[in-house]
């Protein structure tokens, strides 16, 4: 029998997307590099500074675009309480950060965690689960019908360029209007919304894999006004790329 709750740190290549399930609550935290997860039609980032809440039993998609590091913590079911959704990435405080590194120290084994180990896994459950309460925003949907799942894809295959909508409609085979009433049944979000959500999202995974300039990454994501970025950025995150890159450092 292995113990109530046990964590590990571990280096990953860059990986095509594979589905991870595990009979424990799960969070997953990022301290190098970035994770995509997927999961109800709906797609996470998660870099450095953030975690990811799994509840038991429940399947994600995980991708890694690039190399990164992580570090998990496990919770048996009687050990901490369902978490408040299935999943969640949530910005972690520098308490729970603390309390991560700590609990690498109790990898997985037969023995029973000591009376310390239980307090330091104990109070990490507590203030992950309340920091779970306040998810982040950076959320892309996955979509639902092959066809939409397809102009995702070439919208981001093409943030770097000047990507239209009409000619994703017509690589797709779906006229611009039938595509536009497909985004907003199936995302209930408009194409351009998107759009913009996956230039964020691009520019947070360039913003934890080095240490390219601001200008840089903006061009890099689509954006040819560095204000217009800074704007884009701060109204999805409520911080600045500079500010959001800092939050990656202990």
């Amino acid at each position: 029998m292995t113990r109530e709750a046990f964590a590990f740190a571990r280096d990953f290549d860059a990986a095509p997307p594979s589905e991870l399930c595990v009979d424990r609550h799960y969070l997953l935290c990022a301290s190098q590099g970035a994770l995509r997860l997927e999961a109800h039609g709906k797609s996470w980032l998660l870099p450095p500074a953030r975690a990811a809440l799994i509840s038991a039993g429940e399947p994600i998609q995980v991708a890694i675009p690039q190399p990164v590091t992580t570090s998990s913590v496990l919770f048996d079911t009687r050990f901490a309480p369902a978490p408040p959704a299935p999943l969640t990435v949530f910005d972690l405080s520098p308490l729970a950060r603390a309390l991560v590194s700590e609990c690498v120290e109790w990898p997985d084994a037969t023995e029973p965690l000591p009376p310390y180990a239980r307090s330091v896994f104990g109070a990490l459950a507590a203030v992950a689960w309340r920091l779970a309460q306040h998810p982040s925003p950076v959320t892309v949907p996955a979509g639902q019908s092959a066809e939409l799942r397809r102009a995702l894809a070439i919208t981001s295959e093409r943030l770097a360029g000047d990507v239209r909508f009409e000619d994703v409609a017509r690589e797709v085979g779906l006229a611009p209007r039938s595509l536009a009433r497909r985004f907003e049944d199936e995302t209930g979000m408009t194409w351009r919304g998107v759009l913009r959500r996956m230039r964020v999202l691009r520019a947070i995974e360039l913003l934890a894999a080095g240490e390219d300039s601001v200008t840089t990454i903006a061009h890099t994501v689509g954006y040819t006004s560095l204000s217009a970025f800074n704007a884009g950025f701060r109204d999805l995150t409520g911080r600045t790329p500079s500010q959001y890159r800092s939050s990656f450092r202990p």
